[in-house]
């Protein structure tokens, strides 16, 4: 997710250096006759300010959405959370995971990234983008997913099949219910 920006934040000022260097040694003026020595600060200018316009538009953005972005694994779900003054959250609940793929390019193989999608029962297919250690991650959800309780059958009355006597409703993650 951050290989281009990476290489724009690295490019873009040595570009700009090149190009003040070959404008202040008169190489413009050679090019373009119209373009006397007086210009020459303001074409520097131009390479610094375009310098900034990519670093603040193109790499700062893609920096914080990076840095905005959690995936976390809890017992029965899998969170992810996008943003940092504006809010979104995703939540896939492991139960109903039934395919999980990993797809990785060969860029995200030397970085140890990659996209987990998940197919689930009721959501379709959920899809989450550029992952951090994706492999390990991927592992941990399966494991989390074999460590799911297996299905218990609901009858009506005691709740005795369940963990001390709760109901389907009291297991579930935030609290009981105060219906």
């Amino acid at each position: 997710m951050l290989i281009a920006p990476s290489a724009a934040f690295i490019a873009a000022p040595a570009a700009a250096a090149f190009a003040s260097a070959w404008i202040i040694r008169g190489e413009a003026e050679r090019l373009v006759p119209a373009l006397s020595s007086e210009w020459s600060p303001w074409l520097v200018a131009g390479c610094i300010l375009a310098v900034a316009w990519i670093w603040l538009a193109y790499c700062l953005p893609r920096l914080l959405k990076w840095q905005g972005t959690r995936y976390t694994l809890t017992s029965r779900r899998i969170v992810a959370r996008y943003g940092m003054l504006k809010r979104r959250d995703e939540q896939v609940n492991l139960a109903a995971v039934r395919n999980l793929v990993l797809a990785q390019s060969l860029v995200q193989r030397m970085v140890r990234s990659g996209n987990i999608s998940l197919d689930t029962a009721y959501q379709g297919t959920v899809t989450f983008a550029d992952v951090p250690e994706a492999v390990r991650f991927r592992d941990f959800i399966l494991d989390a997913i074999d460590d799911l309780p297996g299905d218990v059958a609901f009858h009506e009355g005691d709740g005795a099949d369940y963990p001390g006597g709760t109901m389907p409703w009291e297991l579930r993650e935030g609290g009981t219910d105060e219906r």
